[in-house]
C-alpha cells in the first residue's frame, strides 16, 4: 500500500511539458521507491518509502530525476498519507458540496507572512468585484475556495501567479478536492 503522495507542477497542461505516466513511474521507481503508480495525467505520483523518510529529500530527489531523466523542470511536493489525512481533516470548507470549487494548495512550507498578505490583497481585490471566493491558510497547504467555480474565479488566477512567482520562495501546486480524496483512498485511507 502506497505511504507517499508526489505531487508535481505544471505537467501535461496545454501540451506543455509532455510527461508519459509510465516514464514518470520508471523514474520514481530507479529512485528506489516501491508499489509506484499514478493517477491521471496531472502528476500524481503514489509509492512506497520509509514512513519516516524526509519529504523534502524525496521532493528534492525526484524533481532533480524528473529534470535529468525527461527533461522537465517541474517541482515537486511530497506528502506521507497522513500528511495527506491531516489536510483533509483540516478543510476549512467541509460543507461545500462540490468537489470542484475546492481547491487545496499544497507547498513545500507554510506561507510566510509576504505570502499571505498578497494572498489577503487578492482576496480583497476579488471581494471588491463580488466575488464569493475565498482562501484560507492551514500549515503548509492553502485551501481555495471558489463556490461559484474555479474556471471563472479571478481569485484562483491571481493564487496561480501568486503562489508561482519567485517571491513566493516556493512552487506550490494545486488539486481539486476530489483528486486529494481520491489520492487518499489510492492510499488506503
Amino acid at each position: 500500500m502506497p505511504t507517499h503522495v508526489a505531487l508535481l507542477r505544471g505537467i501535461n497542461l496545454g501540451g506543455r511539458n509532455r510527461v508519459a505516466m509510465a516514464d514518470l513511474r520508471s523514474v520514481v521507481s530507479e529512485l528506489g521507491h516501491a508499489d509506484v503508480s499514478t493517477y491521471i495525467q496531472s502528476g500524481n505520483v503514489l509509492f512506497t518509502a520509509p514512513l519516516d523518510a524526509d519529504t523534502s529529500a524525496l521532493a528534492e530527489a525526484m524533481t532533480a530525476a524528473i529534470a535529468t531523466k525527461l527533461g522537465i523542470s517541474a517541482p515537486v511536493v511530497v506528502l506521507s498519507r497522513g500528511e495527506l489525512a491531516k489536510v483533509i481533516a483540516d478543510n476549512p470548507y467541509p460543507s461545500e458540496p462540490n468537489p470542484k470549487c475546492l481547491h487545496a494548495v499544497f507547498r513545500a512550507a507554510p506561507a510566510g507572512p509576504d505570502l499571505l498578505d498578497r494572498i489577503t490583497e487578492a482576496v480583497s481585490l476579488a471581494v471588491s468585484k463580488g466575488s464569493r471566493d475565498s482562501v484560507q491558510s492551514v500549515g503548509r497547504t492553502l485551501y481555495l475556495h471558489t463556490p461559484d467555480g474555479y474556471g471563472r474565479s479571478d481569485l484562483a488566477q491571481a493564487l496561480v501567479r501568486i503562489v508561482s512567482s519567485s517571491k513566493a520562495g516556493m512552487a506550490g501546486t494545486a488539486r481539486n478536492w476530489a483528486t486529494v480524496t481520491k489520492l487518499m483512498s489510492l492510499c488506503g485511507g
